[in-house]
């Protein structure tokens, strides 16, 4: 019975040290009499027990590792307390194995390095300006040392970048300063846009009074043009109209009759007007005045 136990404990044994199943995203290095011998992939593998033994298992995934806080010192002489985060990931799990006694804590170490060194070359206000240089600088640095250690560096991100409370302070009034700056700047603006805006309207509004004024006298001018021209047109007519009646039958007769009804009514008014009246010799010479008018009347010279 002993005997049978010791067979059946020994068989565990001898099953559990050959048969793996290695998970999905895993890598296991095998030695054979401790020398690497080869990577088993996911599934179920065998190994000789007693002669190969699982050295090292590792995870394909990507792996975040925090970079620990540290205080970096700019370009410009400036403590900065910086931390960050790693993303990489165990691409030749022989390497991973071989190539350094602990590449997490290799990693770690070297990005803190890269990133005091990057850090270094700038100054404060660039620090704050320039994350995504400085996340590539270590990042590619990262990666060309990690690939003799089977590792491939992802992504490098800075978590928080915090400058002494001096510098805060310093840097809050600074902000404040420069906010206050472009409300006065934006304040005077307003100002000018609005004398530039009263001086438009005021010069819109002294053209267009001006234009109107323009207009009216043109307008005035045309009217008095027009009814002068409309006076000579109604003069000349008139004077048409009385030298074809006086060409008719009887017409220089008629004008006759009225210029001496006109010169017995101017006598009669100089009569009304004033003490003294002055009297033609005779008669003859009102004939004489009447005539003389009738030639003037018919263009001709008095004879």
């Amino acid at each position: 019975m002993e005997v049978a136990l010791v067979i059946a404990v020994i068989a565990l044994i001898f099953i559990v040290r050959t048969f793996k199943i290695v998970p999905q995203q895993h890598a296991w290095v095998v030695e054979r009499l401790g020398k690497f011998d080869r990577t088993l992939t996911p599934g179920l593998k065998f190994v000789v027990p007693f002669i190969e033994r699982v050295a090292y298992k590792h995870s394909l995934k990507e792996v975040p590792l925090d970079v620990p806080s540290q205080v970096c010192i700019t370009k410009d002489n400036t403590q900065l307390q910086v931390d960050g985060i790693i993303y990489f990931q165990v691409t030749d799990p022989m390497r991973a194995s071989y190539g350094s006694s602990n590449y997490v804590v290799a990693i770690t170490q070297l990005a803190q390095t890269l990133l005091r060194s990057v850090i270094g070359k700038m100054e404060l206000d660039k620090t704050f300006e320039e994350r995504d240089a400085i996340n590539a600088a270590v990042v590619s640095a990262l990666d060309d040392a990690a690939a003799n250690w089977g590792v491939k560096v992802l992504r490098y991100e800075i978590k928080d970048l915090t400058p002494p409370a001096e510098i805060l302070r310093s840097m809050q009034a600074q902000i404040t300063a420069e906010r206050e700056k472009r409300a006065l700047i934006a304040a005077s603006e307003g100002r000018k846009q609005e004398q530039i805006n009263i001086a438009t309207g005021e010069r819109e509004a002294f053209i267009a009074r001006s234009e109107g004024e323009r207009q009216a006298e043109i307008n005035k001018a045309q009217g008095e043009a027009a009814a002068i021209t409309a006076v000579a047109e109604a003069t000349a007519e008139a004077i048409r109209k009385i030298a074809a009646a006086i060409q008719s039958p009887g017409g220089e007769q008629a004008v006759q009759l009225k210029v001496a009804e006109r010169a017995v009514e101017a006598y009669g008014q100089l009569a009304q007007k004033n003490n003294t009246m002055i009297v033609p010799g005779h008669m003859g010479e009102v004939a004489t005045l009447i005539g003389t008018a009738m030639t003037l009347m018919k263009g001709k010279p008095p004879g």
